[in-house]
C-alpha cells in the first residue's frame, strides 16, 4: 500500500477513501488511534495480527490495549466514503482537509496542516542519518 491523497472530511465526518487503498484493504477495515496523533487504518486481517500482539502481551501493557481499544470497524458506503467517528476525528485533530497515506501494511489518516507540519520537521539530512542507523 502506497501513495499520499488529498481529501476533505464532510459536515458528517466523512471522507472519500481511495480506490486503490480500498481495494488492498479489502470491503471493510478497522481504524483506530495512531502515533503522532493521526488514525491508522489496517485490513481487518492485518489488525487482528497487530492487536493479537498487544492482546497476548503481559499485564503491564495495559495502557497499551487501552490505547488501541479504541477502534472501529467500517466499510465504505457507496460513494467510497467511510465514517470517522468523533472521537477519533478529535484525537487525530480532523477538521476539514485531510491527507490519506499508504505506508505498506497500513495506511493513515493525517490532518493536512499536521500532515504538511510533520514532513517539514525532518530534513534531507535527517532522514539520511535514519536510514544510515538502519542499516538501508
Amino acid at each position: 500500500m502506497r501513495g499520499e491523497y488529498q481529501h476533505s472530511i464532510d459536515t458528517k465526518g466523512r471522507v472519500i477513501f481511495p480506490v486503490k487503498l480500498r481495494e488492498e484493504l479489502g470491503e471493510g477495515f478497522v481504524i483506530a488511534k495512531g502515533l503522532d496523533n493521526c488514525i491508522s487504518v489496517y485490513s481487518k486481517k492485518g489488525w487482528d495480527e497487530f492487536y493479537g500482539k498487544i492482546s497476548a502481551m503481559p499485564s503491564k501493557a495495559e495502557r497499551l490495549k487501552r490505547f488501541y481499544s479504541a477502534n472501529f470497524e467500517c466499510e465504505p458506503d457507496a460513494q467510497g466514503r467511510i465514517l470517522i467517528p468523533p472521537t477519533l476525528r478529535s484525537y487525530a485533530g480532523l477538521n476539514k482537509d485531510v491527507t490519506i497515506v499508504g505506508l505498506g501494511d497500513k495506511a493513515e489518516i493525517w490532518d493536512t496542516e499536521a500532515w504538511n507540519k510533520y514532513n517539514s520537521e525532518m530534513s534531507s539530512e535527517d532522514i539520511a542519518a535514519l536510514m544510515d542507523s538502519m542499516g538501508v
